[in-house]
């Protein structure tokens, strides 16, 4: 079987990217070990975080530095046996966090978080899923006056430089917007620009159904098996009914994209970090109105169609090794606190492992070795958010069109020797 584009991953990057080629006239085959948004776009808070202008960086001061030492925390936890592995990883992001490092950083990174909202809302539409969607932002509430008062001087920072809106809450505010969360607050932020998602896998699964009835095909298969079929000529990769061939492929796989990048030579600085959820039900009468972030304790509260959501921060860890969700009982004894959470929804908890890279900006463009190779990874949180961006940016790049936004600073060479 032959085809124009393969896109190798079905989560939202890959999905977001295959439409765009397909909206160009190309012939289009997405190809993912498992189903659509099973991995790292199933998992996550269900945000579209157009406040999210700086990424998440590595703290610099001693006490924050400390506190994640002694591994007893809901926002962070590591592996101690993965460490030494990660150490090169860590120096970079740590270094990258710096003041200086990270204003820049956050300079270049606007302009993708920037066009968010508009890139999703023309899939959302296209694709009927309105059903699926909150346009009221999201709060983060504080339990000190300290905590909240350092957010407000950054909100206000954040507004002045990147337009971002936001409004600051009292406690009454958040009483009458949350009456069943229990805990004794000093106020609460609300962004107001970012959107909400109601289940992250529907959505992504409408957006699917909206690229087949483009003419898209989506395929089971092994990326790993990826292979150079003739200088210029193209690539293959192994299916279930058969080798399957393009003349480009898209490598949009997430923390997986080692699996294909270092087959092929490249030996990108790409780290994971791992997070965990679980669905929880309510107590008689109880509501949760909003998507919460408890800020002080570092977990986020959800409330999706499946129920509500508790996810937990980040662990570094081996990307494959098993399931270690200390964090996840630690959030939800404090949690049950806060909100009335009932009878856990799943059967175990959820996990995924978020893509990053030391600079903290994602890899977007061609392959600098490679004739017909294009990559699409390392988003870290903000997946999500950035992937119909990334998909209709790097489309316009392989056609030859003028990109939306300047895709520079996320090109592949800035890691390459």
């Amino acid at each position: 079987m032959k085809t124009d584009v393969i896109v190798l991953g079905a989560g939202v990057v890959g999905i977001s990217a295959a439409i765009h080629l397909a909206r160009r006239g190309k012939s289009i085959v997405l190809v993912d070990r498992r189903g659509p948004a099973e991995e790292t776009s199933y998992g996550n808070a269900g945000l579209i975080q157009r406040e999210g202008v700086f990424p998440y960086g590595f703290p610099h001061d001693f006490g924050a530095l400390f506190r994640y030492a002694l591994n007893n925390t809901i926002d962070a936890h590591y592996h101690l046996s993965a460490i030494p592995g990660i150490i090169p990883f860590l120096a970079r992001y740590w270094w990258h966090s710096g003041f200086r490092q990270h204003q820049s950083i956050a300079h270049l990174y606007a302009p993708l978080i920037e066009n968010s909202i508009t890139e999703h809302a023309d899939l959302i539409a296209a694709s009927g899923a309105e059903d699926l969607i909150r346009k009221d932002g999201w709060m983060k509430v504080f339990r000190t006056e300290k905590e909240r008062d350092s957010a407000y001087a950054d909100a206000e920072r954040l507004s002045a430089n990147f337009g971002v809106r936001h409004q600051k809450l009292t406690t009454e505010d958040i009483r009458r917007a949350e009456p069943h969360i229990r805990a004794e607050l000093t106020g609460g932020l609300r962004w107001t620009d970012p959107w909400s998602i109601r289940d992250p896998q529907s959505l992504l699964k409408r957006y699917l159904a909206y690229f087949q009835s483009l003419g898209g095909e989506l395929k089971s298969g092994d990326a790993a098996t990826i292979e150079h079929v003739l200088e210029g000529e193209g690539w293959r990769v192994a299916t279930p009914e058969g080798p399957l061939e393009g003349k480009d492929v898209v490598v949009a796989l997430g923390p997986w994209a080692d699996t294909v990048t270092r087959k092929l030579g490249y030996r990108f600085p790409l780290a994971v970090k791992r997070g965990y959820h679980m669905h929880y039900g309510t107590e008689e009468g109880a509501q949760l109105n909003n998507w919460v972030l408890d800020a002080e304790r570092g977990y986020f509260l959800a409330p999706m169609l499946r129920g509500i959501r508790l996810t937990t921060g980040a662990e570094f860890a081996r990307r494959d090794t098993r399931k270690t969700p200390v964090q996840l009982r630690r959030a939800e004894k404090v949690a049950r606190e806060f909100f009335p959470l009932a009878e856990r929804r799943d059967e175990e908890p959820w996990m995924g492992a978020r893509p990053c890279t030391p600079d903290m900006m994602p890899i977007i463009g061609k392959a600098p070795r490679h004739a017909g190779l294009w990559f699409a990874f390392g988003h870290a949180h903000h997946g999500m958010t950035l992937g119909p961006v990334t998909g209709r940016v790097l489309a316009e790049k392989m056609l030859g069109e003028r990109t939306l936004i300047n895709i520079g600073p996320y090109r592949p060479e800035r890691f390459i020797a």
